[in-house]
């Protein structure tokens, strides 16, 4: 629908100070800081996306996913029957058979997620990228998150963008499709919002911010330009079923807490659920653990008192 496409503007200074006022928000303290943070956990890609990437660490990290926080801290909670785990394991093309068989053996129904599409430069033919989607399927992966070409946004080829999208909605088949936007190589926040609703409208079950190897990741600004066009989409179509992704740059506690609170004042509860939500993380679940950690016990843990992600 290009009508809606011709006629966005964004007010760039509001949004920009809007987002200095979420930084200034109050953080929630005590068993409120602990339910929030435990919140983030579920909603978290648990991630690994290294060169180094080998079947070892991918079995280490969805042992972390299953037992994202210590057991005996879960249960000073009272929450350690309440099935906490990760939202997601997500990983390269080649790792997903193993993601998958770590997990089915451990007995975790924990969906596998795997990058796609060109990931993360989106600079390879339109063909290769829907292959690559379809043997991550065919591996097993249940969530695809795949990267837009940002030479189409650049240029203005909303079209073009759609078509592509489009395909890799269809070569995604059953399995959930997350859409990176790549924010931080898109050159503005009109060109976000433009972006957002083009993916939504080519079936996109959630867009994502970035693939974290930008040097500008996810922001406040393009968070608040990325939901509020989520919110219009809702108005416009009655579908309210387009989650969304910060990734990149998400490192502590209090961020992610942050991110929720955001997500709850933009889009509502309903939207804090892993269904709708996701945070993309690597190394964000220690610095949680370590928090709730404090909160039980009133000190900090050593290093050798976690268990490595």
């Amino acid at each position: 629908e290009l009508g809606w496409i011709s006629k966005v503007y964004v007010n760039r200074p509001a949004v920009v100070r809007h987002a200095e006022q979420i930084k200034k928000w109050k953080t929630v303290k005590g068993n409120w800081q602990a339910a929030w943070l435990l919140k983030a956990v579920t909603c978290i890609d648990l991630t690994t996306l290294s060169g180094d990437d080998t079947p070892s660490n991918v079995q280490r990290l969805c042992f972390k996913a299953k037992h994202p926080i210590r057991e005996d801290l879960l249960k000073a909670l009272d929450m350690h029957d309440k099935g906490i785990t990760v939202g997601a394991v997500c990983v390269y093309p080649a790792r997903v058979s193993d993601a998958v068989n770590t997990l089915k053996a451990a007995g975790c129904n924990i969906p596998v997620a795997s990058v796609a599409a060109g990931f993360p430069s989106g600079q390879t033919p339109l063909e290769t990228k829907l292959a690559e989607i379809r043997l991550a399927v065919e591996y097993g992966a249940q969530e695809i998150d795949i990267v837009i070409s940002r030479s189409l946004v650049l240029t203005g080829q909303w079209e073009g963008l759609y078509e592509e999208i489009r395909l890799c909605r269809a070569a995604c088949g059953e399995a959930h499709m997350k859409t990176i936007l790549a924010t931080g190589e898109l050159g503005s926040l009109a060109n976000v919002y433009k972006a957002s609703m083009i993916a939504m409208m080519a079936g996109s079950d959630f867009i994502k911010t970035s693939t974290g190897k930008e040097v500008e990741n996810a922001t406040f600004p393009v968070g608040i330009v990325m939901m509020r066009a989520i919110k219009e989409y809702y108005w416009q179509t009655g579908y309210k079923v387009v989650g969304f992704k910060p990734a990149g740059g998400i490192r502590t506690a209090q961020e992610a807490i942050t991110w929720l609170m955001l997500v709850k004042e933009e889009l509502g509860v309903e939207w804090l659920t892993p269904e709708l939500f996701r945070l993309g993380a690597s190394s964000l679940l220690g610095d949680i653990e370590q928090q709730i950690f404090y909160h039980v016990t009133g000190t900090y843990a050593l290093q050798h008192e976690l268990a490595m992600a």
